[in-house]
């Protein structure tokens, strides 16, 4: 029973961490890739930071802690500023997923690094599983993000290769969408999708601290 009651501990601290530092470097990703290409809206707006409360939505939050995988308050951006338009929508949408996935390869790092120096030592295996919980987190936050459902990133990054009046019709309906996406969450359709996917990842992601601590 101590064991489960640890794992348990060990996943809720790793939620409030994806909550309170991986979702403001998603959104801050998203921020500084509009940046980069010209659209200020996002640093005028404040949104150029890591301070959690820039960022954090409640629903999204509590999604977070209920299913592992939520979503933030999205960063403003203004197409027009980008010299491409769809082009600069899908790198900023991008941004976002590829900070997950990069925390998450750290993570993995963390997970290998201290389950090595850790044998015999509970606490710091401790540590161990609570990087493993972030980094399959982190990876599934990309996952789902990446899914090409508004209002989602991976929903703008098909807009790069949908033509404008495909999009649109695409959009009009994303708030039905989304309430049918959260619907399909809470009974666990989608499940074995993102959960084969993150599985995936988090393999590949794996292969070079595996090799060199086994």
């Amino acid at each position: 029973m101590q064991g489960q009651y640890l794992m348990a501990m060990i996943a809720v601290l790793s939620r409030c961490f994806v909550v309170f530092c991986c979702l403001p470097i998603h959104e801050l990703a998203h921020g500084l890739m509009a940046y980069a290409l010209g659209d200020r809206t996002a640093k005028n707006q404040g949104r150029l930071s890591l301070n959690p409360l820039a960022h954090l939505n409640p629903l999204g939050t509590i999604m977070i802690f209920l299913f592992g995988i939520g979503y933030a308050n999205p960063v403003p951006v203004n197409p027009r500023n980008f010299k491409n338009v769809k082009g600069g929508m899908a790198l900023t949408a991008l941004a976002g997923p590829s900070a997950n996935l990069l925390m998450g390869f750290v993570s993995v790092w963390g997970y290998y690094i201290f389950a090595r120096i850790g044998t015999g030592n509970s606490f710091l295996q401790a540590v161990a599983m609570f990087f493993l919980y972030a980094a399959q987190i982190n990876v599934m936050l990309a996952v789902f993000n990446l899914l090409p459902i508004p209002p989602l990133d991976g929903s703008k990054i098909v807009a790069a290769v949908l033509p404008d009046k495909a999009y649109y019709k695409y959009m009009m309906y994303e708030r039905y969408i989304m309430i049918a996406l959260m619907l399909l969450l809470f009974i666990g359709v989608l499940d074995t999708t993102i959960s084969f996917l993150t599985s995936v990842l988090m393999r590949f992601i794996s292969i070079i601290p595996a090799l060199i601590f086994g």
